[in-house]
């Protein structure tokens, strides 16, 4: 955001004695540490959130394509064993007597 370096920050702490005194500067640098904590505690617990947030959108993505493509690779499974079947229906077989006697080869 901005930065303030050493010199500036001599500047700010020589206006604050300046204008607070010396017996109100005390108070009113822990009373600014105090929100300065809140405010950085504040934008961490934000930025956390927005992370879990983000997170869980790829997580239900990834699983959403992933449900997709299994539901796919199922769909196709059923359907070629299906296909077999049908292919198999409409060869002629041969009676069951008929195949037992050429497995045995008798005369």
């Amino acid at each position: 955001m901005f930065e303030v370096g050493f010199s500036e920050m001599l500047v700010i702490a020589f206006v604050a004695l300046v204008v607070l005194g010396p017996e109100k500067l005390p108070k009113a640098a822990r009373f600014a540490g105090l929100w300065m904590r809140r405010a950085r505690a504040q934008w961490y617990s934000v930025k956390a959130e927005l992370e879990r947030e983000i997170a869980a959108e790829q997580l239900k993505s990834e699983f959403k394509g992933g449900f997709a493509e299994l539901k796919k690779d199922v769909t196709g499974a059923g359907e070629q064993p299906r296909a077999e079947r049908d292919a198999d229906a409409h060869e002629p077989q041969a009676p069951a007597e008929m195949v037992a006697k050429d497995d045995h080869f008798a005369p």
